[in-house]
């Protein structure tokens, strides 16, 4: 952990302890999920504070072992090539993004289906439009994590890394443009609760921060 950059390892650390504070506070009887995680805007339940709080927390351990390493093999890069600061503004600007993009997302589906009705029927009854609306709930640094794989991609587009289970090395850039494809795909088929789109709305929105940078340098590469 010595070796690790300060804001790198600080999100680590905020991760780790929200994930276990999540298991202390259901010994009481309280749902930080359900409190802090990012609800539909229509919802009585959503808060905009969500929008930044949602990103700490996670549904289970597979959720945050995978967004957390995916923090630690890559963001401490970025970190050491833009600085503490530069790495989290993008980090931060990018689970917000991917927040307001899952909420469009949300509107829609609202907007075309769920408004011409007055209740829902889930594996546990009928229950009103307004109770449902407050389950459609989002929780998960994916959305900035998916930005910090984008952001390196970008920066080291030829870089070769091992992905299991392919047998030989793919170039970083391959690697974030196969898994852009992937979401998408997946978010349109859709079915299996992950919000794949919030995941393609942190590559968005670290994508304009990027060539925001880059226009601000004139075109040129190291500053962004």
């Amino acid at each position: 952990m010595g070796n690790i950059p300060p804001v790198t390892k600080n999100l680590l650390i905020i991760n780790v302890l929200c994930f276990v504070g999540m298991f202390v506070a259901r010994r009481y009887g309280i749902d930080i999920n359900d409190l802090a995680g990012l609800h539909f805007f229509l919802a009585s339940d959503f808060n905009v504070a969500q929008l930044i709080s949602y990103m700490f927390l996670h549904a289970n351990f597979q959720h945050i072992f995978f967004n957390m390493f995916a923090v630690w093999m890559f963001g401490r890069v970025l970190e050491q090539v833009w600085g503490p600061k530069r790495f989290l503004t993008y980090y931060l600007i990018c689970g917000i993004g991917a927040g307001l993009i899952q909420e469009v997302v949300q509107y829609i589906e609202y907007a075309t289906v769920l408004s011409n009705y007055d209740s829902v029927q889930t594996p546990f009854g009928i229950i009103p439009m307004s109770e449902y609306l407050n389950q459609m709930t989002t929780v998960g640094a994916s959305g900035a994590v998916y930005g910090i794989l984008l952001a390196f991609g970008m920066l080291f587009p030829n870089s070769e890394m091992f992905v299991f289970p392919l047998p030989v090395p793919i170039k970083a850039k391959y690697f974030v443009m196969g898994y852009a494809a992937l979401e998408l795909v997946l978010g349109i088929t859709g079915g299996d609760g992950i919000a794949h789109f919030a995941h393609l709305g942190g590559m968005l929105f670290g994508l304009i921060l990027i060539l925001y940078w880059k226009k601000k340098n004139g075109g040129g590469r190291i500053y962004y």
